[in-house]
């Protein structure tokens, strides 16, 4: 699959969130890991963090295995070939990210690989949530990419399965554009009261350029700034 830029937008923003949090976070879970990006960028910016990413297409595993085994962060990014639906995790986790299947009511592709990747064939956002409730530790967090048109229904769920939003950050593509994306951080219910707060970012500017946002975050990750 294609690395997209909201992709390595919600990455550097997922490994800032994770680096920044009151205590040394010292295990990820990464859930579609596709091949690889998200776990890298956490790895990064988290030099004590040990990443378990799990995929369930056999060849983006071994795409992710291979990007890895390139990188600094090989010893802290252990890759596992299996379905997230069934797999036993042997632990709970502080952190949880994940860029999930994004259309589950919409045309599918000829590519059965890009169906499990974004469309309802794969993972669905309530088994997501599902999955995220059962393995996170009770004071952690979770952080996933969303697309925009289904914030309603994805509140809705979030709400039923007795989670808590702690942070949104609308993306839009310019500032002449609408919302397209939006990316959260959102922990288990809990008795004690929660201050949600809200944030935008556009990744161009009327120029056609990155927003001075937008290049600081994703600066530590380019080759040449």
């Amino acid at each position: 699959m294609k690395v997209t830029t909201d992709a390595c937008l919600f990455g550097a923003w997922v490994a800032n969130e994770v680096k920044n949090q009151k205590s040394k976070v010292k295990t990820v879970l990464d859930i579609g890991a596709g091949t690889g990006l998200l776990s890298l960028m956490c790895s990064q910016k988290n030099p004590s963090a040990v990443i378990d990413a799990i995929e369930v297409d056999e060849e983006a595993c071994e795409q992710a295995k291979e990007n890895v085994s390139v990188s600094p962060f090989a010893d802290r990014v252990n890759l596992i070939n299996a379905d997230a639906r069934t797999f036993s995790f042997t632990k709970k986790y502080p952190v949880i990210i994940s860029n999930p299947p994004f259309y589950e009511t919409e045309i599918i592709s000829d590519d059965p690989k890009k169906n499990v990747a974004h469309h309802h064939s794969g993972l669905l956002l309530k088994e997501l949530f599902n999955i995220i409730r059962a393995n996170l530790s009770p004071a952690g967090f979770f952080y996933l990419l969303l697309p925009f048109k289904r914030n309603e229904e994805i509140r809705e769920i979030i709400f039923k399965q007795d989670l808590l939003l702690a942070k949104t950050v609308f993306v839009k593509q310019s500032p002449n554009h609408k919302y397209f994306r939006f990316m959260i951080q959102g922990k288990l219910q809990t008795d004690e009261p929660l201050q949600t707060t809200i944030d935008e970012i556009s990744i161009w500017n009327d120029q056609e350029e990155y927003t001075d946002e937008f290049n600081a975050m994703l600066s530590d990750y380019y080759l040449v700034k």
